[in-house]
């Protein structure tokens, strides 16, 4: 038996069926790449103005904001928001635990502990959650609500509340809690 005969009985064959045998195994499984869902931009102290007729009517400050494609943002860091009077003084503020805008809808969330500070009415509300539309210029929450007289120490509670930015109108939607009535008669 020469070389060509081995090569041609032997080698030729096996190389084909290892061969076949290569092509035979399992294809290979291509990994689904999911997109990016994450902040495509992170800023470090954000402060934000909102303004009419050249005239300040909004403040916004935190320490960190992750802006995402879709340009809703994210504000992982305590929250303070100021809003302005007519003549530029400070009318009310707001501090939250965090917060986030939803482009869509335009419209700032605050949540964790909301305070917030009526400086005109001598006010204190508290609340988990609070909405605010800069197009309507409205504030909401469908969650509890607390409001603290800073001049008699009555207490407001309720579920729910609607108010202009400033606060200086609002309306409980389910209200509950003990009030001074002046001119009632006593008990």
């Amino acid at each position: 038996m020469n070389r060509s005969d081995l090569f041609s009985r032997f080698l030729l064959p096996v190389l084909s069926l290892s061969i076949v045998l290569q092509s035979c195994g399992e294809p290979k499984s291509t990994k689904k790449v999911e997109p990016y869902k994450g902040p495509i931009e992170e800023i470090n102290d954000v402060k934000l103005l909102y303004s009419e007729a050249a005239k300040v009517k909004v403040k916004l400050t935190t320490a960190k904001q992750f802006r995402y494609l879709n340009d809703n943002r994210k504000y992982p860091k305590p929250v303070n928001i100021v809003f302005y009077g007519p003549n530029g003084e400070e009318a009310t503020s707001i501090v939250s635990d965090s917060g986030r805008y939803d482009k869509a809808k335009d419209l700032y969330t605050v949540m964790g502990h909301v305070v917030v500070i009526n400086k005109q009415k001598q006010e204190k509300l508290l609340t988990p959650e609070l909405n605010w539309n800069p197009v309507t210029k409205k504030v909401f929450t469908e969650k509890q609500v607390t409001i603290i007289s800073q001049l008699t120490g009555e207490k407001l509670y309720g579920l729910g509340l609607d108010a202009n930015q400033d606060f200086t109108q609002y309306s409980i939607r389910k209200p509950t809690g003990v009030f001074n009535v002046e001119g009632s008669p006593s008990l």
